[in-house]
């Protein structure tokens, strides 16, 4: 019975979409989610159409870190959380910007995502620093010369091989108009540890025909 009713809980996750919390008190959340993007797919989306750096014939930029994003066992996350610390300053956001894209997307992802973490800047960061640091992307990957299509439990296969400490439960692929998008990796709050995803996991891709651009 127990196993039924969180069965239909996570469909009723699915089944109403993205949900999530504005305004939730600051360090209230469960585990982490640090959200690994195929730049490739991004650029191709929209990024290069806005001139990013990372998207630049010859730059060669694979997997970058999103987010590191609080999240709750339920499938929710908070967001736009009240500031009860100081802002990042320019250098902070600057300093993460080669793993992230940019110092903007560093500053955009403070403000969605960071001050929900209840932590003083330096230590999200750093904290998100050391969390991308101990996932290994695979080189398989990197590697390809070409675009590809391919099943999207693949690439989880490929993380999973890579990181022996993952297993199935602790991460998800996702999709975006028909591209591999990203890797998201669920965390425990100190960011050292795996854990189940749980109902945000409902929301992984599983398209068999997948498009994986190669890096340029």
């Amino acid at each position: 019975m127990r196993r039924l009713l969180k069965s239909f809980s996570c469909l009723l996750t699915l089944l109403a979409g993205p949900a999530l919390a504005d305004g939730e008190r600051p360090g209230d959340f469960d585990f982490y989610v640090l959200a690994l993007s195929w730049s490739p797919s991004w650029c191709a989306a929209e990024g290069a159409a806005r001139g990013a750096d990372q998207c630049a014939p010859g730059a060669g930029t694979g997997f970058i870190l999103h987010g590191l994003w609080p999240q709750y066992d339920d499938g929710r996350w908070p967001q736009h959380c009240p500031r009860v610390t100081r802002d990042p300053s320019r250098a902070e956001t600057g300093a993460m910007g080669p793993l992230m894209g940019g110092a903007g997307q560093a500053w955009y992802q403070w403000k969605k995502h960071g001050r929900c973490a209840g932590l003083d800047p330096a230590d999200y960061f750093d904290l998100a620093r050391d969390a991308f640091g101990r996932i290994t992307r695979p080189g398989l990957l990197r590697d390809l010369d070409r675009d590809i299509r391919l099943p999207a439990d693949l690439v989880e296969e490929a993380f999973l091989e890579a990181n022996p400490d993952l297993a199935p439960e602790n991460l998800w692929v996702t999709c975006r108009d028909g591209r591999i998008a990203e890797v998201r990796v669920c965390l425990s709050r100190d960011g050292r540890a795996p854990v189940d995803c749980g109902a945000s996991a409902t929301r992984a891709c599983r398209m068999r025909e997948a498009l994986f651009p190669a890096i340029r």
